[in-house]
């Protein structure tokens, strides 16, 4: 992954949420990739939300059988921080993708939608659900 401009970056706030826009030239390749900027993006901007387009993202982790897209979810549910996927995801023709989308998008943490503005309309509109008692 290339270094991420952190002093580049669009940061909006939403319900009090800071969201960062993840830059255009940055490709996740694998889990630590996200990993990385994940922490960089925690520490050096206090942001927990980031939205980024489908096409930044390794082609694996849309096809769910790899386990790439459970792995690198994972660590969004572990650090408590949310995830927007914009794109496209109509040209993916898998039915398990489409129910995990739809799911995805009711519990509000990890949202797939069309643009980066729908995106965080999806993350603002849920309430914080994530308590030690109930975890997700």
């Amino acid at each position: 992954m290339k270094n991420v401009d952190i002093k580049n970056v669009d940061i909006k706030n939403v319900d009090m949420k800071n969201i960062l826009a993840v830059p255009e030239n940055t490709v996740i390749n694998t889990v630590d990739d996200m990993l990385d900027l994940m922490m960089n993006m925690q520490h050096q901007h206090n942001c927990n939300t980031l939205i980024i387009d489908s096409k930044q993202l390794n082609p694996a982790f849309f096809d769910l059988k790899t386990g790439f897209a459970g792995e690198m979810l994972q660590k969004f549910s572990t650090y408590r921080m949310r995830l927007g996927i914009t794109g496209d995801f109509s040209v993916y023709r898998s039915k398990s993708l489409h129910d995990f989308i739809r799911e995805s998008n009711k519990r509000g943490k990890i949202v797939f939608a069309d643009t980066a503005e729908n995106a965080k309309a999806l993350i603002g509109a849920q309430p914080e659900r994530l308590n030690m008692n109930n975890p997700q």
